[in-house]
């Protein structure tokens, strides 16, 4: 008997190309999008924003990113400056108005937003503080805070990679994934 005399057999040729269609769609799923944001600097120190520090601040984004980009589960959307920075009208308003965060990030393509601080409270010190927002509905997913002892390269390296395993980690649960180990 032959394919085409049997009625039942052309259905099977359609099965096994449904079968392996879903066993694919994860792969062609597009990942989710983020945008990160440049870290203010909150230098509540005697001598702030010294040279230093304003340049510690400004590396922390890309190391966040970078963090992020070699999980390989997220797509680093890029943010233009120059937008990002006429919409923080002043110290701070994006970390505290997640609502035009959130607005910022839809702009940029982004399913989330981080907006980023560097609060540096004393010299031994300083926190690496990022605001999660969901873009769709301007919620607040996570706050979240590393502290780094110490004021070098390194130091500022391990403490963006520790934030980044954070917004991963609050991302794969809002996600519903089981988080990565740590």
């Amino acid at each position: 008997m032959t394919w085409a005399a049997d009625r039942r057999t052309p259905l099977f040729p359609l099965l096994l190309l449904g079968a392996l269609s879903l066993c694919c769609l994860p792969a062609l799923a597009e990942k989710p999008a983020i945008a990160v944001l440049d870290f203010e600097l909150n230098d509540l120190t005697p001598l702030p924003g010294g040279p230093e520090e304003v340049s510690r601040a400004a590396a922390i984004r890309g190391l966040v990113e970078t963090a992020l980009r070699e999980t390989g589960k997220y797509e680093i959307r890029p943010v233009d400056d120059v937008v990002s920075h006429e919409a923080n009208v002043s110290f701070g308003y994006l970390y505290d108005h997640p609502d035009k965060a959130a607005a910022l990030g839809r702009g940029f393509g982004a399913d989330w937003i981080l907006v980023g601080r560097l609060h540096k409270p004393s010299f031994l010190f300083a926190y690496l503080m990022g605001r999660l927002v969901e873009t769709r509905s301007g919620d607040v997913i996570a706050d979240l805070v590393v502290e780094a002892k110490g004021q070098t390269e390194p130091v500022t390296r391990r403490g963006a990679i520790r934030l980044a395993k954070q917004v991963d980690t609050a991302l794969d649960l809002e996600l519903g994934l089981e988080p990565a180990p740590p």
